[in-house]
């Protein structure tokens, strides 16, 4: 059973304008630039106005944005985005060539670009150019994606806000090209870059590797992000950079002044770090919306995200601590929970959540996951035992900086962990959940598996919480220093945490500062001392001051959505102020450029072309509709044409009627064509036909709470022996519990090493358990014996 859908393209056959990107990505440590060059040729015999509505890194610095047409180059300026778009308007209807780049109100990771009044015959490129710090993976790697995939986002029920309307076609239907290089280069040497998309070989530029380029292996199908993870070594090592302020900028300015980026990377005590967290309540928050029944990655093997998250929501409540609380939640347009409130860890608990995750299927419709939230955080905290909030979602909505606020508003009682899945999930929305959650981000996408990565974000929330965060400066007199990001909250191994000032004054009798950062892990006192000159050689490439500009922009978007209707408009008025001095775009700004040339104006309607983004098809995730403006614009006024444009829905795709007469041959535009009479089933069709379950999750989904394994005929065929070989072959001096649970113990490590990622946790759970039984030597060695294996007692934790 299969959907095509047609008609995505023009059926008139009409070209798109925008012909190919260029990407061109700089590495420098931890930061990326990245410039992209979008080709545009209007080969109509009208002029145009060319739409591109695409996806960038929700904590993207634009910093730059020109046109090149013919031999003339316009370098945009940032302008308040209402005036912005009125110069738009008026240089397009005086026949004037004009560019304006805006950022999405709703979410800092979408953006719209406006080429208007491109001549018949004419070519323009346009330049466009941003900064972004690098997160940090589980595994050290850094990780950037370059954004190829935007599917629509989902527009919550009752929100007077107007969703960003996305022209998609199916990835292969894409009629522009990509091509992307990549230079790295740091002060440690490089070991390795890693792709989910075909690279040319790693090419080192010197012999101490510290220096690199690499390039995207032609024929990218836009099927996918393009995500890059590029891996230092020594990674672990704290830096501060102080970059020379701008000449031609005010002293005293952000710009003006010099800005030191202080870098943490913190490696905590192996000692310290394997004595894990016994408490807390952990709430876990799982996305039931129509898009979680697509494939989790486009190869063959067809898993979908929901059966996925199902698998993992197994193994992390099989690896919770004994004495903790938990519940889950799971949403859609609406949102159900399996329990009124958290409730006490134990056997039964376990069990009736364990039933209910396993009917769970992608059919709650939309994506409104603020009132689950709300919910969520709204409930009354459990003494002593530290809320950790888990959300797995595929990030498809139009509220993110309403949800981000929400978690801002109630870091002071939660940790929130978040979960992006599939290509397309909201960097913005996955990594603001985090941030100011004071959590920890991860990616599932490609043929990414979900387990490792959220057993890693366990392993965080049951850290021993880092506490007594202090930060302190020593600078010479005349030297002052103004700290641009919130305070530090959270610390954990494995995450980078970033501070920017701004150092303000100058000092005849010192050539540098230094800065200090104490904290404190169970008992254990950390401290970090690094210097800095005051007087930096001068870089024109600016790229930490946009960084900080870009920082305190953020945290001043969030204090004026905070208070909105309460201020006399100082906030806003600040933000315009700084996103303008700075070049750094916000919701406020926007960046236009005009060729005021000899510009007559336009004789007829300027035709509006969408150009189309590559969106994953979702079976019944969406349906395509076709929207038209209502009449003929004036004579030399920009004439909004037809465009298609995606629209969530709740429900299931309705099949088509007999009566409608559509056929593969004459569908309208949009339509989707159905090879079955009833495409409503579809999605729970394919979620029904999930492959035999892993053997690995086999054994851990017959796991007790406490830790321990019952010996039963369900044990023996997990770990591949019959009733009778299992029984047979137990010493008589061992309990059956304590036989099982020895034989599942020495399965793992001889059989599943690769995935010890995955049952490390739920493993040492089971050690506790068999310490506190006085397990007799014999029990190892007939187990290892039966099982063929050679695993000894001290590499299992006894």
């Amino acid at each position: 059973m299969m959907v095509n859908c047609c008609g995505l393209l023009n059926t008139n056959n009409e070209p798109v304008p925008l012909k190919s990107i260029e990407v061109e990505l700089e590495v420098r440590d931890h930061v990326a630039t990245v410039v992209s060059t979008l080709n545009y040729e209007n080969k109509e015999d009208k002029p145009l106005e060319a739409v591109f509505v695409f996806p960038l890194p929700g904590d993207a610095a634009v910093c730059h944005f020109s046109a090149q047409i013919g031999q003339t180059q316009i370098v945009a300026e940032v302008k308040e985005k209402q005036k912005a778009r009125e110069d738009y308007d008026d240089a397009l209807s005086a026949g004037q060539q004009a560019f304006l780049l805006e950022e999405s109100e709703q979410s800092p990771d979408i953006f719209t670009l406006s080429v208007g009044s491109l001549p018949p015959g004419e070519s323009a490129s346009v330049r466009l150019e941003y900064v972004t710090e690098l997160a940090v993976q589980a595994d050290d790697g850094l990780r950037f994606c370059l954004p190829a995939v935007l599917n629509p986002r989902y527009k919550a029920q009752g929100s007077e806000v107007a969703g960003v309307q996305v022209t998609s076609v199916p990835a292969s239907l894409v009629p522009y090209s990509l091509s992307f290089s990549v230079r790295v280069s740091s002060s440690r040497p490089i070991s390795k870059v890693e792709s989910s998309c075909s690279l040319e070989s790693l090419q080192y530029g010197n012999t101490e590797q510290t220096q690199a380029t690499v390039k995207l292996a032609a024929g990218h199908l836009f099927d996918r992000d393009v995500e890059l993870l590029i891996y230092y070594r020594d990674a672990h090592k704290p830096t501060a950079v102080v970059e020379a302020g701008q000449a031609s900028a005010q002293p005293g300015s952000l710009m003006g002044d010099p800005v030191l980026m202080l870098s943490l990377y913190p490696e905590f005590p192996q000692s310290v770090m394997s004595s894990l967290a016994s408490q807390g309540e952990f709430v876990l928050l799982l996305d039931r919306s129509g898009s979680m029944g697509s494939p989790m990655s486009n190869g063959k093997r067809q898993e979908t995200r929901i059966a996925s998250a199902r698998d993992t929501l197994l193994l992390l409540l099989k690896s919770l601590p004994m004495g903790c609380y938990f519940n889950i939640y799971s949403f859609g347009s609406s949102f159900e929970h399996i329990f009124p409130k958290s409730v006490e860890y134990s056997e039964k608990t376990l069990e009736e959540a364990l039933k209910k995750v396993e009917s769970m299927q992608a059919n709650l419709g939309g994506t409104e996951i603020l009132k689950p939230l709300s919910n969520i955080l709204s409930q009354t905290c459990i003494s002593n035992q530290p809320r950790q909030v888990f959300v797995f979602t595929d990030g498809e909505v139009s509220n993110t900086k309403e949800v981000i606020d929400l978690v801002k508003k109630n870091s002071g009682s939660h940790r929130c962990f978040s979960f992006g899945i599939g290509e397309g999930a909201s960097s913005a929305l996955i990594n603001g959940l985090a941030k100011e959650g004071g959590g920890h981000a991860q990616f599932i996408t490609g043929t990414d598996r979900m387990q490792p990565k959220v057993m890693q974000s366990l392993r965080f929330a049951l850290q021993p919480a880092v506490v007594d965060i202090s930060v302190t400066w020593d600078l010479p007199t005349g030297v002052s220093v103004t700290v641009l990001s919130p305070p530090l909250t959270a610390l954990f191994q494995g995450q980078r945490s970033l501070i920017y000032a701004q150092l303000t004054g100058q000092s005849s009798e010192a050539a540098e500062g230094s800065v200090t950062v104490k904290y404190s892990l169970a008992g254990h006192l950390s401290q970090n001392q690094l210097h800095f000159p005051l007087k930096p050689p001068e870089d024109n490439g600016l790229t930490v001051h946009r960084l900080s500009a870009r920082t305190l922009i953020r945290s001043l978007e969030t204090e004026e959505r905070e208070h909105r209707g309460q201020q006399d408009g100082g906030v806003k008025e600040k933000m315009v102020q700084l996103s303008v001095q700075s070049g750094v775009s916000s919701s406020y700004t926007a960046f236009i450029a005009v060729n005021k040339g000899n510009g007559e104006p336009i004789r007829g309607p300027l035709v509006r072309r969408p150009v189309p983004t590559p969106a994953l098809m979702k079976a019944c995730g969406y349906r395509m509709r076709r929207s038209c403006a209502m009449g003929a614009a004036p004579t030399g006024l920009p004439m909004r044409a037809c465009s298609v444009q995606a629209e969530m829905i709740h429900e299931m795709c309705r099949p088509t009627l007999p009566s409608e007469g559509v056929g593969a041959g004459n569908a309208p535009l949009g339509r989707c064509v159905q090879t079955s009479n009833h495409v409503a089933s579809m999605s729970i069709l394919a979620q029904s036909k999930q492959p035999p379950r892993d053997p690995l999750l086999q054994l851990v989904s017959l796991q007790k709470a406490s830790g321990c394994w019952l010996l039963d005929p369900a044990l023996a065929a997990a770990v591949g022996k019959t009733s009778e070989e299992v029984e047979n072959t137990k010493p008589s001096a061992v309990n059956q519990e304590v036989w099982a649970t020895i034989l599942a113990l020495i399965w793992l490590h001889g059989f599943k090493m690769d995935a010890k990622e995955e049952w490390e946790l739920l493993a040492m759970k089971a050690v506790s358990w068999l310490r506190a039984q006085n397990v007799p030597s014999e029990g190892m060695e007939a187990g290892n014996t039966l099982l063929g294996c050679h695993v000894q007692k001290d590499a299992m934790g006894l």
